[in-house]
């Protein structure tokens, strides 16, 4: 009987996404078909690197990402990363796997540092003429001026790490008072601050996969929030938000939104499942941010719209980790 391929989901990290990432984890981990591979569950934070096998934990060899489990040393053949936020969604582990040539589920370390930093990812997506706000970037240290941001910018705009996920951090900000409180907000989060121009219009998120043979757009979801906006509560508490996959829009904007996120993927060199998030305001759709390592909880986009496709999860993360492993 030939040997099961053991696949490392790995979860934790050490942003304030953690909490997130761990119920992506354990729905990952539950869904990866175990009549053909053998799950393990890998909570990674900080120097303190374990397996999760029933309430217990073992300690992983960092030396060669290798564990040892009933007097045998378990070598893991692929790496299903869902990590959100560092060192998961920034190229840091995928750097650690490409050196031990451990395949993964992500984008590479390149394209990984690339999208997770909002600032370098917009303004080299505006150079293809991909539409997103006038933004700016602050750096914790330099004196801030909030009469000159306003007349950069014009209020209400968002206020938001560079680097992070979740909401986390993120403000809507509608007097110049706000301001400064709202960017050391986002430097509790980040180095760096980003200033975004307020777009007034509906969210809407497309995920998609591309594998070497075959590609996956996912249907659209519609994101209509009882709260301001889509902040960390309206994420991640029943009820607070409607979603609707499909989303509700006429058959050339529906395409219109696929074509972008396909081309955003390519342009970014994109890798396994990513997420696209956008407002639209007319028939214009302005890019938010690329999603490296999407929420894979039982109520996230992503298994919203692979179900709405009429696909299990487990029967795509099977086609990634088979298209993985044939890479390798």
């Amino acid at each position: 009987m030939a040997v099961k391929p053991n696949i490392a989901v790995i979860t934790g990290g050490d942003s304030s996404e953690i909490v997130i990432s761990l119920k992506s984890g354990e729905n990952i981990f539950k869904a990866i078909d175990e009549s053909r591979f053998v799950p393990w569950l890998v909570k990674l934070q900080g120097k303190k690197w374990e397996v999760l096998i029933d309430g217990k934990t073992i300690e992983i060899n960092k030396s060669d990402f290798s564990f040892t489990f009933e007097n045998k040393k378990i070598q893991f053949d692929y790496a299903y990363i869902t990590i959100h936020g560092t060192p998961g969604e920034d190229g840091i582990l995928q750097g650690y796997l490409e050196l031990l040539k451990i395949p993964y589920s992500t984008c590479d370390l390149h394209s990984s540092s690339l999208t997770f930093n909002k600032w370098y990812c917009s303004n080299y997506l505006r150079n293809f003429g991909i539409k997103m706000a006038n933004s700016i970037k602050i750096t914790k240290g330099e004196k801030i001026n909030q009469e000159q941001i306003v007349k950069k910018i014009s209020l209400p705009m968002f206020i938001k790490p560079n680097a992070g996920g979740s909401s986390f951090g993120v403000t809507k900000v509608k007097t110049i008072s706000e301001i400064e409180p709202a960017i050391n907000k986002a430097f509790e989060e980040s180095d760096e601050a980003l200033v975004e121009a307020f777009i007034e219009g509906t969210e809407f998120t497309c995920g998609l996969v591309k594998l070497s043979d075959k590609e996956y757009i996912f249907p659209i979801t519609e994101v209509l929030p009882k709260n301001e906006f889509f902040d960390f509560e309206a994420k991640y508490t029943a009820g607070v938000t409607e979603e609707i996959t499909p989303a509700r829009l006429p058959e050339n904007l529906f395409k219109k939104c696929q074509q972008i996120s396909s081309q955003i993927y390519d342009l970014c060199n994109c890798s396994g499942i990513v997420r696209v998030d956008y407002i639209l305001k007319g028939e214009e759709f302005y890019f938010l941010e690329v999603n490296t390592t999407p929420g894979m909880t039982g109520t996230s986009f992503i298994p919203q719209q692979i179900k709405a496709m009429g696909f299990t999860l487990s029967e795509i993360l099977t086609e990634i980790i088979l298209d993985g492993l044939k890479q390798n």
